[in-house]
């Protein structure tokens, strides 16, 4: 008899091992398909089956799952956002193509851009900051201009942050324009930029499988103009109020959008008027699906294979307790140095997990984005506040410095 085989298109750093685990526990032999699969260490690690192919050739992963057929019986396809959530859309048309469960790849591909996104948000009357497109630097002052600065420049395709800033002047927006136009920032789409409201207040993150709003955390960024995470915790501290008219939203905001099957992240900001969109995503966001197992008990990966491979999801709670996670984000560029003091920092009661991803002797060049971080500290207790102040401890025995560069003048 066939193995039942796992299909996973492209990697992830942290949402990876989770899958390819997960999916060994419930029987499965994961197969990751990948254009490269040097670019993940946890694929040799794990001793997982990565092929590489060309995972922005739809035929190529048709003929390469069409071929693994023949040993394996392929109950289930999924991906991950790297370079781009454009993989969902590819994910949906496999699904399609082989008769497995799986997203609407329609409903998908309108979500993936995000100008298209905020049109039927919009005519959905669903609450969200003041937007414009823009195809060039001149268009781009023009729009920050009618919406007000400061505002958010950014690609109108992309994740993890990447090209995103807050620009404050009218310098800085064209400057920032320009730079996404100029050649080298690498797009995953015809060039387009958004320019946005800079919508203030507390940051949340609806996470959700399905039609159900399973938790709430909020999160924290490092310094402007990127927008970097440097924490985040389950759950937000909401009223009850709060929270329905967070769920409320995120409800509307599946409608309009075609959504309802299978994981989905949508972000929010706090402001006066209360909770606004900042964006939908079709995916679970990585990292906090640990956190909300810790605080909940819900395995959102482990469900939401179930629902890949046609078995009824289990979402219900099993404890209430707080997880967070502190993400190592460097401030400055340089070579990475001996990275100590990690073996302490696990040993603190309630601390979960700490890792790095990167080895010593790295060079550290950032680019604003979520490939900032280099490692983080998972910590878990019966409160915010103690598991809050247990990740501080944790971090204070972590050192990892970092050397500038040498210049040409040493």
């Amino acid at each position: 008899m066939a193995s039942n085989a796992l299909i996973l298109i492209e990697g992830h750093r942290s949402n990876g091992p989770l899958y390819v685990r997960a999916a060994q526990r419930l029987g499965l032999h994961p197969i990751t398909l990948v254009t490269d699969p040097a670019q993940y260490d946890y694929l040799a690690a794990a001793g997982s089956h990565a092929i590489r192919v060309d995972t922005n050739d739809l035929e190529a992963l048709i003929r390469e799952c069409s071929r693994l057929r023949a040993t394996y019986a392929i109950v289930g396809i999924t991906g991950f956002a790297n370079p781009g959530e454009s993989v969902f859309v590819t994910v949906g048309k496999l699904c399609r193509y082989f008769d497995l469960p799986g997203p609407d790849p329609e409903s998908i591909e309108q979500c993936c851009d995000k100008f298209v996104q905020r049109q039927l948000l919009a005519q959905a009357g669903v609450p969200m900051p003041a937007y414009r497109l823009a195809a060039n630097a001149r268009d781009a002052g023009s729009a920050a201009a009618e919406i007000g600065l400061p505002v958010i420049v950014k690609p109108a395709v992309g994740s993890g942050s990447s090209g995103v800033r807050l620009c404050r002047t009218a310098d800085e927006v064209a400057d920032h324009a320009t730079y996404l136009l100029g050649g080298t920032y690498v797009w995953q789409s015809a060039p387009r930029i958004l320019v946005e409201e800079f919508a203030q207040g507390s940051y949340y993150g609806a996470n959700i499988m399905g039609n159900e709003v399973i938790a709430v955390g909020t999160g924290a960024f490092g310094p402007p103009p990127h927008f970097v995470f440097c924490e985040y915790l389950f759950p937000a501290l909401l009223t009850d109020d709060e929270h329905a008219r967070i769920v409320d939203v995120s409800l509307s905001c599946l409608q309009a959008l075609g959504l309802g099957w299978g994981p989905t992240n949508i972000e929010f900001r706090w402001t006066r008027h209360g909770p606004v969109v900042i964006e939908v995503n079709p995916r679970l966001p990585g990292g906090e699906s640990e956190l909300v197992q810790l605080a909940f008990g819900i395995d959102l990966i482990n469900e939401h294979i179930k629902l890949l491979i046609g078995e009824e999801c289990d979402l219900r709670a099993r404890h209430s307790r707080a997880a967070a996670t502190r993400l190592l984000v460097p401030d400055r560029d340089g070579i990475l140095g001996r990275i100590e003091g990690t073996n302490r920092a696990a040993a603190v009661p309630g601390v979960v997990d700490v890792r790095f991803y990167v080895e010593p002797n790295t060079p550290i060049v950032r680019k604003g984005d979520a490939d900032d971080m280099i490692g983080q500290v998972i910590a878990s207790s019966t409160s915010p506040a103690q598991t809050t102040a247990i990740l501080q401890s944790a971090v204070d025995l972590i050192s990892w410095p970092i050397t500038p560069f040498p210049t040409l003048d040493a």
